[in-house]
């Protein structure tokens, strides 16, 4: 007898719910999570009558635990997504009601009917040290996104010549900002302490910098409401920023070492576009191929593929909705880096003939990608230029 078990997973406590074939409920209970109380849901489950399949609707975090033991007791794993859960719960009665013990029914009943369910297995320490570190580098990139708006925005708001001059995606720009920013003290601090100040920022281009400050402070003679307290704001920013961009590079530089271990790691990087953080932001949303049947369910998966819509006699193509956001945003700058190169050109090139607008025909060449990257990694075979490679 196939059993089929539901686990509605939490941070504190999971809910259990196992249905036999004919949907009879033969567990349904809380259970904490604990090794000591997964370790009794596995005494459990082995007591049951029949073979298990397992189905979670969370992957990684607070599932850590859970699904690590249970894959390595033997049990069989699949994923159910959150999506189907909440789909097929709506269309129950009383759809709208939510609640533990009934999502993990809804999973349990997910997993007696569909044989497509991918299974879960056990994550080699590579991957995991490459998801943990993708993961922290995108928190600390939003963050400092965040904060360069709002240095933007307060330096627009008190001297708005200065925001003009300065590249805060720069070290020097931001540098100069940790010491002057109004335009009343950077007149008196003149050109020679300016120089000095960023000197030992080891800023570049300082004599450009410098002259550029002064000409804004110089054309700003007026003092603003609240520049005191905005410049205070700006130099705080400014030190955190500057923080932030070394933080990313020791990530950077861990992600490159950890990337050097993983066997994929030179099939992907032959790929024209595919630097270190895209190759291993690539590796950490799609973890194995084996998940995927072929590049177009691989597409399908990025939302690169077109979905059809039928009904009747009224049958078409539209651009897709869903799909996995952060490898859609993969391939899309892996495409766009890869322009400098001639097929990638020569194919972007043409869409654009065709009529397609930028944003379009890089789409088009990033769908055309994914063939090219499945292909390698299935044959084993690294990308072949036909033409002299340029610098990607």
């Amino acid at each position: 007898m196939r059993i089929s078990v539901g686990i509605d997973v939490a941070k504190e406590t999971h809910w259990v719910v196992a249905l036999t074939e004919t949907g009879d409920t033969v567990l349904d209970h809380a259970v904490t999570n604990d090794p000591a109380a997964i370790e009794a849901l596995l005494a459990e489950l082995g007591a049951l009558p029949g073979e298990c399949t397992i189905g979670l609707d969370v992957l990684g975090g607070i599932a850590t635990l859970l699904s690590a033991m249970l894959v390595a007791a033997g049990q069989r794993v699949v994923h159910v997504p959150g999506l189907a859960v909440n789909r097929a719960r709506q269309g129950t009665t009383g759809g709208e009601a939510k609640s533990d013990p009934r999502d993990a029914r809804v999973i349990a009943d997910q997993v007696r009917s569909r044989r497509d369910l991918r299974p879960l297995a056990i994550e080699d320490e590579t991957l995991a040290e490459l998801q943990l570190l993708v993961g922290r580098r995108r928190d600390l990139v939003t963050e400092q996104t965040r904060r360069l708006s709002r240095l933007h925005d307060l330096l627009t708001r008190v001297h708005p010549g200065l925001e003009r001059a300065l590249d805060l995606t720069s070290k020097g720009g931001l540098w100069f900002l940790t010491r002057y920013v109004t335009p009343a003290e950077i007149r008196a601090a003149g050109r020679a302490r300016l120089l000095r100040h960023l000197r030992r920022g080891s800023a570049r281009h300082l004599e450009a910098l410098a002259t550029a400050a002064l000409e804004a402070a110089q054309r700003q003679q007026i003092a603003l409401p609240g520049e005191r307290v905005a410049a205070g704001l700006c130099q705080e920013l400014a030190r955190e920023a500057l923080a932030v961009r070394e933080r990313l590079a020791a990530i950077e530089a861990a992600l490159a070492k950890v990337l050097a271990a993983h066997p994929d790691h030179t099939l992907i990087r032959s790929l024209p576009g595919m630097g270190v953080i895209l190759t291993a932001e690539f590796l950490a949303e799609v973890g194995s191929r084996d998940r995927f049947a072929d590049a177009d369910a691989l597409a399908a998966a990025a939302g690169l593929a077109p979905v059809l819509r039928q009904s009747g006699k009224v049958r078409f193509l539209r651009r897709p909705l869903g799909g996995d956001k952060r490898l859609k945003r993969v391939f899309y700058q892996a495409a766009f880096c890869s322009l400098c190169c001639p097929a990638s050109r020569a194919f972007y090139a043409r869409k654009r003939r065709e009529g397609k607008r930028h944003h379009q025909a890089l789409l088009a060449l990033a769908r055309r990608r994914v063939n090219v990257l499945w292909a390698m990694l299935r044959d084993r075979r690294p990308y072949e230029l036909k033409e002299p490679r340029c610098a990607a």
